[in-house]
């Protein structure tokens, strides 16, 4: 059976469950079909037919739109509001149409209730189970759908750790400087060891030195340098201090990657801009590339990549970093702040 079935079979097996409660639990069940004519029972009903529609309302409207967006004050009065309202409206239908048995005095008919039945805990209680039942299923689903996203931007990551792309052309690279005995191939050599040391040892950590992860990124850098010609003009620049920060390993790389692998290209002039500013815990990251590549192959594209990179970002600096990303007919230009842990 596949999961929209059974999920749909659970909705409404769970929604017959529910509206038989008013059906059994009434004092006049055993009129049988009479039922539907007596009065209590159909304000009952009707109520929490009322009640079914305010718990998918809370389900897939008041919770997500209002509570998970820190709008609590606006959440808690939409449900005040909702329980006047269902009170409001049952009471305006029904509760002027009395239904009474056969009686042999009118002192023997019941008298109105003294007190409002806005507070009535025969309609509070299920009010607040239905919408304590919407909130708990929601953050359930929720917090599963955190854990599945976290599960797949991890497997995601530990596979991009080392680019094939990068590698395959820096081993080009160095297998060039080899064939010129340049003394360029040693210093290099050493850059791509850190590196790959950096990516095994240092990235299975939750947060790592900012100093390492930029010393990282200027040997990456380095190397891609071995492939570059006087066509393509390469800006890199870190300001301020990153002593004593931390920061997600890997966190930045996709993009400067990005900047790479799209706008080099040796039969046109080209540009790479980057810029990485740190001021106290605040880390500001800019990177500008022409657009001079059309087609790459399939499995050198960045676009997943790029997409994993905002999930971890979603993951680890949720609400502390902004990501901007524009682009015309000529450059690509990325934005990243994130607030330091």
């Amino acid at each position: 059976m596949k999961n929209s079935t059974r999920l749909f079979l659970i909705h409404f097996l769970g929604c017959l469950a529910f509206l038989s409660i008013p059906v059994f639990s009434s004092p006049d069940f055993g009129e049988g079909w009479n039922l539907i004519h007596i009065n209590p029972f159909q304000k009952s009903f009707v109520r929490f037919i009322l009640l079914l529609g305010l718990f998918y309302t809370s389900y897939y409207y008041f919770i997500p739109k209002l509570y998970f967006n820190n709008k609590k004050w606006l959440f808690a009065g939409a449900v005040l509001a909702s329980y006047f309202v269902l009170i409001g409206l049952t009471e305006a239908v029904f509760g002027q149409q009395n239904h009474f048995p056969k009686h042999n005095s009118p002192q023997d008919f019941p008298q109105p209730p003294e007190h409002s039945d806005f507070f009535d805990s025969q309609m509070l209680i299920p009010f607040l189970l239905v919408i304590a039942l919407a909130f708990l299923i929601k953050i359930n689903n929720r917090l599963n759908e955190i854990h599945d996203e976290k599960l797949n931007a991890e497997v995601s990551y530990l596979k991009a750790q080392i680019n094939p792309h990068f590698l395959f052309n820096t081993l080009n690279s160095l297998y060039a400087l080899t064939l010129q005995k340049s003394n360029e191939a040693p210093n290099a050599v050493l850059k791509l060891s850190s590196i790959m040391r950096y990516v095994v040892t240092e990235s299975a950590q939750e947060f790592v030195s900012l100093d390492k992860e930029l010393n990282y990124i200027k040997d990456y850098i380095e190397l891609q340098k071995l492939r570059l010609d006087s066509s393509v003009a390469l800006s890199f620049v870190v300001e301020g201090n990153p002593t004593g920060r931390v920061i997600a390993p890997l966190i930045l790389i996709p993009f400067i990657e990005n900047a790479f692998k799209y706008g080099i290209n040796p039969d046109e002039d080209s540009f790479i801009k980057i810029i990485i500013a740190i001021q106290n815990k605040t880390l500001q990251m800019n990177v500008q590339n022409a657009i001079v590549v059309s087609q790459i192959e399939e499995e050198f594209k960045t676009e997943e990549g790029l997409k994993n990179t905002q999930k971890r970002l979603d993951l680890i600096y949720s609400g502390n970093y902004a990501l901007e990303v524009s682009q015309d007919e000529k450059t690509y230009d990325v934005r990243l702040k994130i607030e330091l842990l």
